[in-house]
């Protein structure tokens, strides 16, 4: 697998480097899309979401982070490094490497997915990710903005996962793992700043669910959100 990712990369590299010119010139973005405190049954949590991109219109890098954080430590982790290459309107394919750094013990994955804009305008984010042990995670993450208006912009989102096999050392079971849904209202300083305040709903289902009672965790919650939403 290793082998597999440093050449779908290494393809990647070659593809960005030939890109450019004055017609197609090197750029890049930064977007914290969620950066907020969450006011849980338990611990109070800060999450960050956030994503980076450097290169041209048909070919890009992108790297992609998430973590939580409760009473000062860190209890969820991960990072992809992705080559993107876009494969018609709206929408680019992605592949590279995924690595879980919390919790422990960590995991890799192989990377593939699709990023883009669906009819009616829902921004989609889905993957498929392959761990070295056959374990197979599929992911599903879309998000629509409603302009009340040109500055204040509510924003449902949903995400879902989905197993092909238990992992107890993580806590995760096959089948529909977890459900996260988010209704968050932002205003817009300017296009680039914008606090927001929302509530989240969290769900986890079959074995999943079952892990976190043996552990004396919650399987679902309702939470307050506030936070920044920020781009450059």
């Amino acid at each position: 697998m290793k082998n597999i990712i440093a050449a779908i990369m290494f393809v990647g590299l070659s593809s960005t480097a030939m890109a450019g010119g004055a017609d197609d010139p090197l750029l890049y973005k930064v977007m914290i899309d969620k950066m907020e405190l969450r006011n849980t049954s338990g611990p109070n949590a800060l999450v960050l979401d956030a994503d980076a991109w450097i290169g041209y219109d048909l070919n890009k890098f992108w790297l992609k982070t998430d973590v939580e954080r409760v009473n000062g430590n860190t209890e969820e982790a991960e990072v992809q490094f992705l080559y993107s290459r876009a494969i018609a309107p709206f929408w680019d394919f992605q592949a590279g490497w995924r690595h879980d750094i919390k919790p422990k013990p960590t995991r890799d994955y192989l990377a593939l997915g699709f990023k883009g804009l669906s009819p009616y305008q829902f921004e989609v984010d889905a993957g498929l990710f392959i761990g070295e042990s056959g374990q197979v995670n599929v992911r599903l993450n879309a998000e629509y903005e409603y302009l009340f208006t040109q500055k204040w912009i509510l924003s449902p989102e949903i995400e879902v996962n989905v197993f092909s096999e238990d992992d107890a050392q993580l806590g995760i079971g096959s089948g529909l793992s977890d459900m996260e849904l988010g209704l968050r209202l932002r205003y817009e300083v300017r296009r680039e700043f914008a606090p927001y305040i929302g509530v989240n709903w969290t769900r986890k289902f079959g074995q999943t669910a079952d892990f976190a009672k043996a552990g004396g965790d919650d399987t679902s919650d309702v939470q307050l959100v506030a936070g920044l939403r920020i781009w450059f």
